[in-house]
Formats: C-alpha cells, structure tokens, sequence
C-alpha cells in the first residue's frame, strides 16, 4: 500500500512562501493498493495536481477507474473536484463514497457547487466521466477490489465527517480528517477503526490552546491526535489539515510538541511525522 499526500491544509487554500515545505492545498490524499486499486480520499484543491499525474496514463485514454472517498462535502475538501482532470474525460470510472443517509442526496450535494453561479461546468452529468456515487452510513463496511473498507463518523461542528479504515494484506491505513470530539474524546467504536493502524492521518487543525477557543468549529488540536494514537496503539501518527493561518515554521512547532505529548502519554513507540505535500509512505 502507497499514500501520497496532494493536499494537507483545512478550512481554505494557503499559498505562499510561508507553506513552501507543507504546502498549502487543502485535502487530498492517494492510496494505491498491492493489488493497484487507486483510492482517493477528499477532493480538495490537492486533487487538481494528482490529477494532472493521472492524466499521463490510462485516465488521459479514457480507461481508468478509481474510488473517492469522501470525509464529508464542506467545500476545502470538494472544491478541487470541478478541476479534476479525469473526471472530464470520457471512459474513466468514478465511485464516489461519503457520508450521506442516501447515494441521491450526496449526488444533489455535490451538485449544488456545479451550479453555474460557482462553476462553469454545469452539472455532474457535464462532466464526461462515469461517475456513480454512492452514500456511506456510519460503520458500513465494502470492499474495493481487496482492500476492505469501513466508515465511521466522527463529529464536526455542526455535521458530521466520516473516518476511514482501509486493510489489505495485514496492512491498515486508517484517514481521520476534521474531527471534532467532545471533551470524553472519541468513541469507542472510532477507537476501534483506529485500533492498530500502521498509519493514522488524523486532524492536526491547532494547538491545544487555540483549539480551546474555537471548540465549535469541530477540529482537534495535536493534543487529541496524540491522545486517539496512544488510546489506539497505532504505529505511526501522521499530523494532517493544519490551519490555513499556520505557516511552515509553526507546523514544525506542532510536531515537536506533539512529539513530546506522545512521548509523556504512553506512546513513545509511535513514529510521528508532518503531512507534506509530495510526501510518500509506503506499508
């Protein structure tokens, strides 16, 4: 299993040369199974140059197929999907997975930002590409090719974002965007998704100070990232959707301090490390 990082921000687009070494799209990140299957979670302004590597291959002829999943549709993690190559391309296939109590009402979701007030590309059936999307219920569990997939919901704010696990060959990759747990932290039953995780992308938004003071804006700061990793037993705690406002040196801050509450928690054995554009990690 392969995970490439296309985007890492939250919240809006940070470019510039304060967020030169993180970058500064917002959320996207690549999975590629043993078996080849192409995952894609969130679609935020970092799909737009993984598009563009796709374009060099089957999905620039028209022959390829991936699955999207979706966090949840605010719009830094949907707002690069317009812009996303292949899905202009007639005869590539699209599965397209989020949070949702019916395929229908995702669909009419993603939709509303097609509407030709905020794009000109009205409407997904515009888009050439198949695309068949289908809504994911909390702790619903498919399968994409071998790899076996679960979706647990995490809550954000005023909605909901789901978290997902993907396992393959004794390998597991789970991806825990935008999640906004109250003071008891996160469930057990999220616990569990996280259980054992090779690779934990969890959401990394602000420090524990700043988080104090926008509680309900439904993000975590390193200090629950830390504290799910080490209730978790995961391997690897990768930070993930830093605040638009925080530039390359303050992120550097985050992992240092992070690195220090795992340690004083229980969870010295756990690699840590910073989500950064370009980045690979190979299980």
């Amino acid at each position: 299993m392969e995970i490439t990082f296309w985007g890492v921000r939250g919240s809006i687009p940070a470019p510039g040369p304060e967020t030169n070494r993180y970058g500064g799209n917002t959320s996207c990140v690549s999975v590629r199974s043993d078996a080849g299957e192409l995952i894609i979670l969130d679609s935020g302004t970092g799909i737009v140059n993984l598009g563009k590597k796709m374009m060099a291959a089957e999905f620039g002829k028209g022959t390829g197929k991936a699955t999207i999943l979706l966090s949840h549709a605010h719009w830094d993690h949907i707002q690069g999907f317009p812009f996303f190559a292949p899905v202009l391309v007639a005869g590539n296939h699209f599965h397209i997975y989020g949070p949702s109590r019916s395929s229908g009402m995702l669909e009419g979701i993603l939709e509303g930002q097609m509407n030709p007030h905020f794009s000109p590309l009205y409407t997904l059936k515009n888009m050439g590409a198949t695309l068949e999307i289908h809504g994911c219920a909390d702790g619903e569990r498919f399968e994409i090719g071998d790899l076996k997939v679960t979706g647990r919901l995490n809550p954000h704010g005023t909605t909901k974002a789901l978290a997902y696990r993907l396992e393959e060959n004794s390998h597991v990759f789970v991806y825990a965007s935008d999640a906004g747990y109250p003071a008891s932290g996160p469930t057990k039953e999220v616990i569990e998704l996280y259980r054992g995780a090779d690779v934990l992308v969890h959401d990394c938004t602000y420090t524990p100070e700043e988080r104090a003071q926008r509680v309900g804006r439904g993000f975590s700061s390193i200090a629950e990232a830390a504290n799910a990793a080490v209730r978790a037993s995961v391997k690897q705690l990768v930070m993930f959707h830093y605040d638009q406002d925080y530039g390359d040196d303050v992120v550097d801050g985050l992992l240092d301090r992070c690195r220090r509450m795992l340690d004083e928690t229980g969870g010295k054995s756990i690699k840590l490390t910073a989500a950064a554009e370009g980045q690979t990690i190979k299980l």
